[in-house]
């Protein structure tokens, strides 16, 4: 789906880094517009530096394409209005129970412990996974991704 303010966001953004047709994807962290508006806030503070998906995610038809070092992301708010692009500087598969400290760290969500990631992660992705019908164990693979914020609104 088409969205003329993150269109426009990443052209201002494309113009003053010189970047030609260079492909980019627009997303939004969590499940709801509240969690969007939270996890971004962190982005934009400086404390997050990192994300966590399901490799399922990218294997549905007419999902984003499996993330990638060098990717551009245009982030977007609760309401859909663009608000900063990060770059991705590093993308790991491994089970959803291998994450490490410095990743839940990185993340920096709750009080940023690898105790408290595994929580909160294993919540959101029980939701998920009643949604979508699949079952949800600590050996999913998970996408481990971090990024640099280049362009904040």
């Amino acid at each position: 789906m088409a969205n003329p303010a993150a269109e426009a966001f990443w052209a201002s953004f494309a113009q003053a880094r010189q970047l030609t047709d260079v492909p980019y994807i627009v997303a939004s962290f969590g499940d709801s517009a509240a969690m969007a508006n939270e996890l971004l806030w962190l982005v934009l503070s400086g404390r997050k530096r990192a994300t966590a998906s399901l490799v399922r995610d990218y294997q549905r038809v007419g999902n984003h394409p499996f993330p990638s070092v060098g990717e551009y992301i245009v982030w977007l708010d609760g309401s859909g209005c663009p608000k900063c692009i990060t770059q991705t500087t590093s993308v790991e598969v491994k089970p959803l129970s291998q994450v490490d400290a410095q990743f839940a760290w990185d993340e920096g969500e709750g009080d940023r412990s690898r105790a408290w990631w595994l929580n909160a992660h294993r919540t959101y992705f029980a939701r998920q996974a009643a949604r979508e019908g699949f079952t949800l164990h600590d050996d999913i693979e998970t996408v481990f991704e971090r990024f640099d914020l280049l362009w904040p609104a």
